[in-house]
């Protein structure tokens, strides 16, 4: 990936001076101590597309591996940590500012791994030097997120439209693996946000997805495996598939690495059901999803890794 020929400024006058300082003392603190971490969220955006926008946050992406040595740092500065989300996230306090250490994504498909760690663009953030998250695996993170209070599909197609000729095309090819059509479905759409700068896109690059698809339409209708791969674009919106008609939960599949016990905790984060009484949920297992072990067994997930079907 070719580094952006100019880089958004230090993005000071977005963030309360407190909280700057916060943010700053941090960064400089994982610096000091080596410990590999990327700059994601909204400050990499400005740096990537110039669009700046406020955050309540600081998204740093680390390796898992590296999560308690960063954790500890923090509370020896006296911040306080916790890991609401095992699966993907945790966080360090100080007061009622936050910072977010990022080791997956929400549906448990883009683990932060070493691929994460090259080439990286480096930034001034808040007085720190510091390395960036590619965009093309921030594009790859957004790419998935596609709840009814938020959409990402903006925030990529201007990372195209700022980067196009930046971007590593064929690594994010390879990345996206078998969830190629989500990267379909966003060029599709760059297309007709950007009708001008549908050339931008690779012809290639195009030309390899649209064989893909016409592909599977010759080879004709699949074998039904029951399974609802939206819950990796939304984990809300396609609750209705796996707790009332029997699909198999994406995130239960090798597609992602989310567990059972992974699937229940973000599920019972989602505000409305934190919100709603008891008495208003259906009939369901703690995980909130109904998996039918036969179904599980046809997507190579065995039937004790899931929890059985709420009957």
């Amino acid at each position: 990936m070719s580094t952006p020929t100019q880089l958004a400024p230090s993005l000071e006058d977005e963030v309360h001076p407190a909280t700057a300082a916060f943010y700053r003392r941090a960064l400089q603190l994982l610096v000091d101590a080596q410990v590999p971490f990327l700059v994601g969220g909204a400050f990499a955006h400005a740096c990537f597309t110039g669009i700046r926008r406020s955050t309540k946050d600081l998204d740093l992406f680390i390796k898992r591996e590296d999560y308690e040595r960063v954790t500890a740092l923090a509370r020896a500065e006296g911040w306080t940590t916790e890991i609401p989300y095992p699966h993907w996230l945790g966080k360090i306090y100080c007061g009622e500012d936050f910072i977010d250490l990022i080791y997956n994504s929400g549906n448990g498909v883009t683990p932060v791994d070493d691929k994460w760690f090259r080439d990286n663009a480096q930034a001034d953030i808040l007085g720190v030097p510091v390395m960036l998250a590619n965009m093309e695996d921030g594009l790859l993170s957004k790419a998935f997120i596609m709840e009814r209070e938020r959409y990402d599909g903006a925030d990529i197609a201007h990372l195209i439209q700022a980067n196009a000729e930046n971007i590593d095309w064929k690594g994010l090819l390879e990345r996206f693996g078998p969830n190629w059509r989500v990267l379909l479905a966003h060029l599709t759409l760059f297309g007709f946000i950007y009708p001008g700068e549908r050339h931008r896109v690779p012809r290639w690059l195009m030309e390899t997805l649209m064989g893909r698809l016409s592909a599977e339409l010759k080879e004709g209708a699949p074998e039904d495996r029951h399974i609802c791969a939206g819950t990796l674009l939304s984990r809300e919106q396609y609750l209705h598939d796996v707790e009332r008609l029997g699909y198999v939960d994406g995130r239960l599949t090798p597609a992602s690495t989310m567990t059972p016990e992974d699937v229940a905790v973000w599920t019972e984060a989602i505000p409305a059901r934190q919100e709603a009484s008891a008495e208003d949920l259906p009939a369901q297992d703690a995980a909130g999803i109904a998996i039918d072990a036969a179904a599980a067994s046809a997507v190579g997930v065995s039937p004790a890794q899931v929890r059985p079907a709420a009957r």
